[in-house]
């Protein structure tokens, strides 16, 4: 008998070892060897002084510098993200939990009053007794087939992909912290530029009014030149409403009521960074929102372990020992009571129940495959839609430039001509018109190619790295409890 005894617990041994989810591995990704758009356009500068810190500091603005720790420490979504992470890490220790014997204890005290007309009552039997009884008990459940080391691995992956989740909430609120603010500062320099134009346009109205006066001019010309001041003071308008609107979005991003937020107006450098963009393949390291991918592949694959496993009889040893008496003398010897023995349970008709329980998992599984691949594809198109913006972006600052001095040069010679009374004032209006648009269009580049720059940022993952995820330890370390 005891050899038989020590045969079975060997078998069990061995057949604790197995694991019913498939070999996992990560799906091929089709990846080219470099980017497109990345081309001839791209001037090879040294890195050495670009800042090793945050991704914004590369701007060098000390407004921004100071924004995004605020939206780090205030954003609402943000805590959200936290909280949601905090609760995937709760989940993994859970389920960590189940590797592990259970032990518990209890205890009951109560005075009883059966009816008197029972069945089977016998005329000896009390009609009140006392029922205590004090216990503890120990249940472990021998993992095997794998199903609680899926679980605990599908808990750990879930929990990483949550980090991962939030990591891509936090670079996403940065970067439309930073494009907002780019926007923002874009505004201002248009509203600097039209109110230059105002003045101008107020010099250009008085010359006309000089000329009407000296009957050179006729009234048609100050009416041009009273029109002209009075659709630029109306884009003032429009410019100072854009504003307050990016500039009530900053604040909800920070964690502030727009209410009490400002900003007051200021002209920034333009100051491109350049951005490092590496290998294509690199993104798979980089990108959170693929480490994510990946990990919710991970812990479906881990899924589908647990659904095979439920096919398979489950083994639990339990054991319970105590005292129990009907009056409160309960410890001794004779009141002792104990139980110990194992637990088979093998499901023989569930109706289908299981085999959906499996297919649904494999389905899972095939979807997450393919959430991987596509997160992989827009990650590859977002790299390259930003360095195409850049690329022609920046051919067509350098011709929008070219087209604001064309647009100066002829403006000055239309005024020249007017007071010579060699040309009409719809000459000069059409010159001020072509001039106020090219200069918009050029500081409407650079603010788009500030925030094409941030996006390049934001699809090359910032900062972040997959050495970021959280270890093992990590997760299933609680976060502190707050009230």
């Amino acid at each position: 008998m005891r050899r038989h005894r020590l045969l079975v617990l060997g078998m069990v041994c061995s057949i604790a070892g197995c694991n019913m989810a498939p070999a996992y591995h990560i799906p091929l990704a089709s990846l080219p060897g470099s980017y497109k758009e990345a081309g001839q356009w791209q001037t090879v500068q040294p890195q050495d002084s670009l800042s090793r810190g945050p991704w914004w500091q590369r701007f060098n603005d000390p407004t921004l510098n100071r924004l995004v720790p605020e939206l780090e420490n205030s954003n609402p979504d943000l805590a959200a993200a936290v909280a949601r992470y905090d609760q995937a890490r709760a989940f993994a220790a859970e389920a960590e939990a189940g590797l592990y014997p259970q032990v518990f204890a209890a205890a009951t005290f109560s005075e009883n009053s059966p009816s008197a007309n029972r069945p089977l009552r016998g005329t000896t039997q009390p009609s009140t007794f006392g029922a205590n009884q004090i216990a503890g008990a120990a249940q472990y459940e021998i993992d095997l087939w794998g199903q609680l080391r899926n679980e605990a691995s599908a808990g750990k992956s879930l929990a990483q992909a949550s980090a991962a989740d939030l990591a891509t909430m936090n670079l996403s609120l940065e970067a439309e912290l930073a494009s907002d603010y780019f926007v923002l500062r874009g505004l201002d320099a248009d509203d600097k530029l039209l109110t230059d134009t105002v003045d101008a346009f107020q010099r250009a109205l008085d010359l006309t009014e000089n000329l009407l006066a000296g009957k050179l001019a006729s009234g048609a010309d100050v009416s041009r030149a009273q029109t002209q001041i009075d659709m630029a003071r109306a884009m003032v308008s429009d410019i100072v409403s854009r504003r307050a609107l990016m500039e009530h979005a900053i604040a909800s991003l920070v964690g502030e009521p727009a209410t009490s937020f400002s900003l007051p107006p200021q002209i920034i450098p333009f100051d491109l960074p350049a951005i490092p963009t590496g290998m294509p393949a690199t993104l798979l390291q980089r990108r959170p929102d693929i480490a994510s991918a990946e990990r919710m592949m991970n812990a479906a694959n881990a899924q589908v372990g647990i659904a095979r496993a439920a096919y398979y009889p489950a083994l639990t040893l339990t054991a319970l020992g105590g005292f129990q008496s009907t009056d409160l003398n309960l410890l001794s010897l004779p009141n002792s009571v104990w139980s110990i023995g194992p637990n088979l349970q093998l499901p023989l008709f569930e109706g289908g129940r299981l085999h959906a329980q499996e297919a649904a998992a494999y389905g899972r599984y095939r979807e997450t495959t393919a959430s991987y691949r596509s997160t992989v594809l827009t990650a590859l198109q977002q790299v390259e839609d930003n360095l195409a913006l850049l690329h022609w972006l920046g051919q067509e600052s350098v011709d929008e430039e070219a087209g604001v001095k064309a647009a100066q040069h002829t403006l000055d010679i239309a005024l020249n001509l007017y007071k010579q009374g060699i040309t009409s004032y719809l000459e000069v209006v059409t010159a001020q018109t072509a001039l106020l648009q090219a200069q918009q269009s050029s500081i409407d580049l650079q603010a788009r190619r500030l925030t094409a720059d941030v996006g390049l940022i934001r699809a090359l993952g910032g900062g972040w790295d997959t050495s970021q995820l959280p270890t093992t330890a990590e997760t299933l370390k609680l976060p502190a409890a707050k009230t």
